[in-house]
């Protein structure tokens, strides 16, 4: 059950990314650690994508991912609570091609049992760890049986308890944050264009116990644990060669035991049971 404390850290973290809308993908587009995650993210949801699977994504932002799955032939049914970033994603439906094969609604992914639009789908999806915005993940997670076909597959990417680029930044001094995420049980304070809210972490041991019961583990893989996160974002131009050279390793060894379980982000899939 949510509690007032959920429901205004919700009010909160919509507020914030309503604030950075307009200037989001400017923000980031340029940024080629970022490009290096989505696509990272884009081709291990691939392995699971049938031919025009419906798909519901949570936390769609600005909408850069419906829009790459809609020009590969997906519907998506793109749903997010920040009212600045869906006005950004509705006018890119607007100027895309692939825009007729979008949908959108605000919805936040704490009440998807109020979606208007409630499938089956063939694909849950959700990215660039929007699911850390909520210290409830495990009633997020329990509520995701009754969306999905069985079959249907279930891709989330997730910021873990453990990232050893940040572990590694106290020996530059920077204790608080090498270890913040280590006490995040009442959540971190987060700040996002002068609004703030509270994030969680979360281990996939978490995730694969709250879905277990409906779903199988497809896999985990590791997404910057190698690679330095994206808000060193100076570094593939200061170090083209190493950054070519952790990535290359990375893609590797990112399904491997321990890199799967030490980045900046998890990529963790599962499929529905049949019965």
């Amino acid at each position: 059950m949510y509690n007032a404390d959920t429901l205004v850290n919700e009010q909160r973290s919509a507020a914030a990314f309503s604030r950075q809308a307009p200037v989001f993908d400017a923000l980031y587009s340029g940024n080629l650690i970022i490009q290096y995650k989505r696509d990272r993210v884009r081709a291990h949801l691939q392995q699971y994508l049938l031919p025009g699977s419906h798909i519901l994504e949570l936390n769609s932002g600005t909408g850069e991912d419906a829009l790459y799955l809609a020009m590969q032939g997906h519907s998506v049914h793109a749903t997010d609570l920040s009212t600045g970033m869906l006005e950004v994603l509705q006018k890119k439906i607007k100027d895309s091609e692939g825009g007729n094969r979008i949908s959108v609604e605000q919805c936040s992914f704490n009440h998807l049992q109020n979606l208007q639009q409630k499938g089956p789908y063939d694909v849950l999806f959700s990215n660039f760890a929007g699911l850390n915005c909520t210290g409830k993940l495990n009633e997020v997670l329990h509520s995701f049986p009754v969306l999905l076909k069985p079959g249907g597959v279930v891709t989330l990417v997730i910021m873990p308890s453990f990232c050893l680029w940040e572990t590694l930044l106290f020996f530059r001094g920077f204790g608080i944050k090498a270890f913040r995420r280590f006490f995040s049980r009442k959540g971190r304070t987060a700040n996002v264009e002068g609004t703030s809210f509270k994030c969680w972490y979360y281990t996939p041991s978490h995730v694969i116990r709250h879905l277990r019961k409906d779903f199988d583990l497809l896999s985990v893989e590791g997404l910057c644990s190698l690679v330095p996160p994206s808000y060193l974002e100076k570094f593939p131009e200061k170090y083209p060669r190493l950054f070519s050279f952790l990535k290359s390793k990375e893609n590797k060894w990112k399904n491997k035991w321990p890199w799967k379980y030490m980045g900046d982000y998890f990529i963790i899939s599962f499929r529905k049971k049949l019965s």
